[in-house]
């Protein structure tokens, strides 16, 4: 098939790797003068670790990532609400922490040797035609038709806006700040660790390893730290040394990364939206990875799922000779798993982020003793290691 791929972020090129080493003629386009990574840290499942496996980057990524091997939390007080080890779901299994960098580059390289083709500087405005789709890009250049487009633009785009399809796409009041910061001493290796305070304090520091281009050669971390948008400009206002005192107010532990703080703008702000669409597909065009099931953080499923999205459709192609066949049984084989995790999100986020103090009591009291109920136990490090698509079934990667 001759298939257009709308976006260079991980979904469109796992995607473009995946069906153009199956034959297909694969174009990407991409809307910014040059493809670029964007975010800070990612925690790569057990699951999208398979995904890498099959695209044949896992072990690039992993002489630069970092093994996770435990997520805990705990209250400013000093109480565990969360205490989940992988070692327990699987004796090999573990989380991979990654600076995004070091996974666009990798998928870059598998990119350039699959064969598919890239186009820089075009940004599409609409897809006209979604039985023969035309790409028309913002300054009027047009581009198919294909025999299917793949819309990859992630979890702010407006094109699914324009399909006949009924979706949501609110955004979540709250974000979280992030920074890249070397973690010297090695004190925060292996885990990933978040310190709350009710649902309104949230200060996460996950291991990423080294980062490509960076003076400190040794092991990084990411550093986040939750707020509502409306208070951006505010926290930007106050400075650098007021949100210093504020996250060693709440974890004093934290001072060999945090004392490495200088600047305001070492930190971004990351923005989610709650991604809902009825069905995936409009004609012969299919959204997958955060532009079809964008969700917050708090599960760390996001590159995992677009990832498989992008060898489910693969495989779904290889199944069925015609698209619209493809295309059926690609969302039935992703249905359960992805609506389970969207479920899931929608559950635990408030517990994390949100104005509500019943939310945060109720996940202090009863998060710490299910974790170690061993039924419940098993179901949430299934789920964090990706690999549920009900609260009693287990997901397989297609064939």
């Amino acid at each position: 098939m001759r298939i257009g791929i709308i976006g260079c972020g991980i979904a469109g090129q796992a995607a473009a790797i995946a069906l153009a080493r199956d034959g297909h003629d694969v174009t990407v386009f991409e809307r910014f003068a040059e493809a670029k990574p964007v975010g800070a840290g990612l925690l790569i499942q057990p699951s999208g670790q398979l995904a890498m496996e099959r695209l044949g980057i896992l072990d690039q990524v992993k002489q630069w990532g970092a093994p996770v091997k435990r997520l805990c939390g705990r209250t400013t007080g000093g109480r565990t609400i969360m205490d989940l080890r992988y070692a327990k779901f699987d004796k090999q299994a573990q989380g991979l922490g990654l600076h995004r960098t070091v996974l666009f580059q990798a998928l870059q390289e598998g990119l350039a040797a699959s064969g598919a083709k890239l186009v820089l500087g075009f940004d599409v405005a609409k897809i006209k035609d979604v039985n023969a789709p035309r790409l028309i890009a913002r300054d009027g250049r047009a581009e198919g038709p294909f025999d299917l487009a793949v819309n990859c633009a992630g979890t702010h785009d407006t094109l699914r806006k324009a399909l006949n399809v009924r979706m949501d796409d609110p955004i979540y009041p709250w974000g979280c700040l992030w920074t890249i910061l070397p973690d010297p001493t090695g004190a925060f290796q292996e885990e990933l660790r978040q310190v709350c305070e009710s649902t309104q304090i949230m200060i996460g520091i996950l291991p990423v390893g080294r980062v490509p281009g960076a003076t400190f050669d040794g092991n990084h971390v990411a550093l986040f730290w939750s707020l509502l948008h409306k208070q951006y400009g505010a926290q930007r206002n106050m400075g650098i040394d007021a949100l210093r005192s504020r996250i060693l107010h709440y974890w004093p532990e934290a001072k060999p990364i945090i004392e490495r703080l200088h600047d305001i703008n070492q930190f971004t702000l990351a923005t989610y939206r709650d991604v809902r669409m009825k069905t995936w597909r409009d004609g012969r065009v299919i959204v997958i990875g955060d532009a079809a099931h964008g969700t917050s953080p708090q599960l760390g499923q996001g590159a995992n799922l677009a990832l498989i999205d992008a060898i489910t459709l693969a495989s779904a192609l290889r199944r069925h000779r015609d698209a619209e066949s493809a295309l059926m049984a690609y969302e039935k084989m992703r249905r359960p798993h992805l609506r389970y995790y969207q479920w899931a999100s929608r559950r635990i986020t408030p517990m994390f982020q949100s104005n509500g103090r019943m939310q945060g009591w109720l996940r202090d009291i009863f998060f710490g003793p299910m974790a170690k109920t061993p039924g419940i136990a098993r179901i949430m490090r299934n789920t964090l290691a990706g690999v549920r698509k009900s609260p009693f079934g287990v997901w397989k990667m297609p064939d």
